[in-house]
C-alpha cells in the first residue's frame, strides 16, 4: 500500500490529440454496480466521461472529489458524466470515506480491480477521459491544483467534440 500512497502524489497528464478520433482507442467497457444500481459505460455513449479510480487510503482522492463535484455541476448540462470507480477491497473503507467527503456524480465500486487492470492503472488517483463517441482522449494519474485548469480545460475541449 506504502508504493500505491507514494504513486498518488505523483502526477502525470498524458493528452492525445483531442482533435483527431483516429488516433485515440476505444475505451474499455465497464460494467459495474453503484449506490444507485449500475453503471455501464457503453450507456453512456454521446457524452464525455471522466472515469475517475480511486481508494480511501488516498490523500489526493479526498482532494479530488470537491473539484469534481464542481464539474459535475458546471457541465452536467453540456453532456459531462463523472464516474468515480472504487477500488478498495472492502467496501466498509468507501463508505467510511464517503461519509467523509461528498460525492454528487456516480460512485462504482470494483473490489477486484478488474476495471483498473482494462485501464492499465497506473497510479491514484487516475483519471481517463472518454469522448462521446466512447473513444479514449486522455489519461491522468494523480491530482494537483496546477493540474485542475489542464483537466477543465480538456473537459471543454470534447463538450465541444
Amino acid at each position: 500500500m506504502k508504493f500505491f500512497q507514494t504513486i498518488c502524489l505523483v502526477a502525470t497528464l498524458v493528452f492525445n490529440n483531442l482533435a483527431s478520433a483516429a488516433t485515440v482507442s476505444e475505451a474499455p467497457p465497464i460494467k459495474l454496480p453503484t449506490l444507485q444500481g449500475e453503471v455501464d459505460l457503453r450507456k453512456l455513449h454521446g457524452k464525455v466521461v471522466y472515469l475517475d479510480f480511486w481508494a480511501s487510503w488516498c490523500i489526493p482522492c479526498r482532494k479530488s472529489f470537491p473539484w469534481m463535484n464542481k464539474m459535475a455541476a458546471t457541465y452536467k448540462d453540456q453532456g459531462l458524466e463523472i464516474v468515480a470507480v472504487n477500488l478498495d477491497k472492502d467496501k466498509k473503507l468507501a463508505d467510511a470515506f464517503l461519509q467523509k467527503v461528498e460525492a454528487h456524480f456516480t460512485i462504482a465500486f470494483d473490489q477486484q480491480g478488474d476495471s483498473a487492470k482494462a485501464y492499465k492503472l497506473r497510479g491514484m488517483p487516475g483519471t481517463y477521459l472518454i469522448g462521446r463517441d466512447g473513444k479514449l482522449y486522455a489519461s491522468h494519474i494523480g491530482f494537483r491544483e496546477k493540474d485542475k485548469p489542464i483537466l477543465e480545460q480538456a473537459i471543454q475541449q470534447l463538450l465541444k467534440q
